[in-house]
């Protein structure tokens, strides 16, 4: 089975094509995975801006789509045609027409697309519908919409968080046959704590009550000056960090409760009171640059330290009160090295992605989108699916 899964869900245009076979231990081979990066275009206002990001998926989306069929060898010139000719006239243009209103634009190049090349050798179209950045993930969903109508292919809508889960098991299958597993997808958007029985049967233990621990590496760069996005850069200056008696002493937030929640908008605010305070010493602003680098590279090392801490702390004991033998992590905030690290180090079967799948890409989706092959819907019914920004992983 071919599968073209399109992942739109927050600042990244992602587009893959997966082939696929097997039911309990699939075989998985990546015929492409492209992703078109929004970063540039966001960095100068500290953030993504939804509706700026919207219109990034349109320009990206359907370069993005002929780069994955130039890739895997599935574009093909076609052939003139007297119905591809007239096809414009068909009641198939009204239906185009009505998916793609929000997207006039789109909808004239998919038009030209449509006339130009063939029906690819495609089985199946993937697409997140959720959670995420709602007009981001509308672009991503009217896309697949079109492509699955026009071309007459069935569609399954797949959950973004479970996607996170599930890229997992790209190169090898996770082993739930000895009991449960404890998922960490923690990421710009979500820190979620979530037992995993098999898959498809999952249940929410905890989640952040405030900013996401992704968010909370943005926001406390920002405060530093530092850029976007936080996260890089901070884990690249803490390695330069001497932590020690005269560095900066951040909280842990609800590291010792009992649940299984998160809160980072109070170290968010440490952070802001801790610089704010070197910033008026004098001593600061008198030592000489190295010095006030090596300051910097301090925060960065307890920022992240911090984070961690309660990150791991959290997730362990939830592992240990499940008795799970194995903790898969997902999520762009799990490619941090150091995270990997002292979890490795604390907890003996630790599972995470390749760190360019950390972050979203169309393939997690492709690869969720085998393992829910069965929820498929048929091309006349995909005014069914919608974008659902609050979606919940197990709905």
């Amino acid at each position: 089975m071919k599968i073209l899964a399109i992942e739109t869900s927050c600042d990244d245009t992602g587009i893959s094509i997966l082939e696929a076979s097997g039911d309990k231990n699939p075989n998985f081979c990546v015929l492409s995975n492209t992703i078109a990066s929004q970063i540039k275009v966001h960095q100068k206002y500290g953030g993504v801006y939804p509706m700026m990001a919207k219109r990034e998926h349109q320009r990206n989306l359907l370069p993005a789509l002929i780069k994955a069929l130039e890739e895997s060898k599935l574009l093909k010139i076609s052939n003139p045609k007297p119905q591809n000719l007239k096809f414009n006239q068909s009641q198939k243009l009204k239906t185009l027409n009505f998916i793609l209103e929000r997207e006039p634009e789109l909808f004239k190049k998919l038009l030209l697309f449509f006339k130009k090349y063939e029906k690819p050798d495609i089985d199946l179209i993937s697409i997140t519908n959720g959670p995420g950045l709602e007009p981001c993930l509308w672009a991503g969903v009217n896309f697949a919409k079109a492509l699955s109508y026009f071309w007459d292919i069935p569609i399954v809508p797949v959950n973004h968080i479970e996607s996170h889960i599930l890229v997992n098991f790209l190169d090898k299958p996770v082993d739930l046959s000895t009991g449960p597993a404890i998922a960490l997808v923690v990421s710009g958007g979500h820190t979620q704590i979530i037992l995993i029985k098999k898959i498809g049967s999952y249940k929410i233990l905890g989640e952040t009550r405030d900013d996401a621990a992704g968010e909370c590496f943005d926001k406390c760069a920002k405060i530093l000056g530092l850029g976007y996005p936080g996260g890089p850069i901070i884990s690249n200056l803490a390695k330069k960090s001497a932590l020690g008696p005269t560095s900066p002493k951040l909280p842990r937030p609800m590291i010792n409760t009992k649940d299984y929640d998160f809160s980072f908008s109070g170290l968010k605010t440490a952070v802001l009171y801790s610089w704010q305070k070197i910033k008026k010493d004098p001593v600061f602003h008198s030592s000489e640059k190295n010095a006030q680098q090596q300051t910097i590279a301090n925060m960065a090392g307890e920022i992240q330290q911090a984070i961690i801490d309660v990150l791991i702390k959290k997730t362990i004991k939830a592992a240990k009160d499940y008795n799970a033998k194995t903790i898969i992590l997902g999520g762009g905030v799990s490619a941090n090295t150091e995270l990997r690290r002292q979890f490795l180090k604390n907890f003996e079967n630790v599972i995470f992605p390749k760190p360019e799948l950390s972050t979203d890409n169309g393939l997690m989706t492709a690869i969720t989108g085998y393992f829910d092959r069965k929820k498929k819907v048929a091309p006349r019914k995909v005014a069914t699916i919608k974008a659902n920004a609050n979606l919940r992983i197990g709905q």
